[in-house]
């Protein structure tokens, strides 16, 4: 029996208030562990697959590319996931750090949506084909790759020099 709320009618038991405070307490209880979660999801940057690596280079295989889309990898580096993106633009591979030159410290990258990566932490985009530019204080940091043998390298002492970005 559920207490009455003006104690009028059914005073309520001990046993009875103790029961509904319980009941209160648990459903407190799992609402917050459905919303904490929920606060934390993308406070950092995922971590991606590894791409190829072959002796001092990271390796990428530019017909792998899906034109004017960036494609997302993680390097792992004395315990840290140093990420960055390679993308074709214009029959051009570019590739760039997943980490802002303001914002690194948040260590929470890009974004790809509809021809643009924009900065999860504060929200500003940029066309892909305006990103070797680097533009304004908030910008895709540039990893310098070269082509060769028809293949994109990416030196690994490039990226292990950037590990305090992440």
């Amino acid at each position: 029996m559920l207490c009455n709320e003006s104690f009028k009618e059914h005073p309520c038991s001990r046993e009875d208030l103790m029961k509904r405070n319980h009941t209160v307490v648990l459903r407190s209880f799992l609402a917050a562990c459905l919303v904490f979660p929920l606060f934390f999801a993308c406070s950092h940057q995922p971590a991606y697959p590894a791409a190829s690596q072959v002796g001092p280079n990271i390796v990428i295989d530019p017909a792998s590319l899906t034109p004017e889309i960036p494609q997302f990898y993680t390097y792992h580096y004395q315990g840290k996931n140093i990420s960055y993106f390679v993308l074709k633009v214009q029959g051009k591979v570019l590739s760039f750090f997943d980490a802002c030159a303001s914002c690194y410290p948040h260590k929470r990258g890009y974004r790809y949506e509809n021809g643009s990566v924009t900065c999860r932490n504060c929200n500003v985009k940029f066309s892909i084909f305006n990103l070797e530019k680097g533009l304004g204080s908030c910008y895709p940091l540039k990893i310098e790759g070269r082509m060769e043998n028809g293949k994109y390298l990416i030196p690994v002492a490039m990226l292990e020099k950037a590990e305090n970005k992440f």
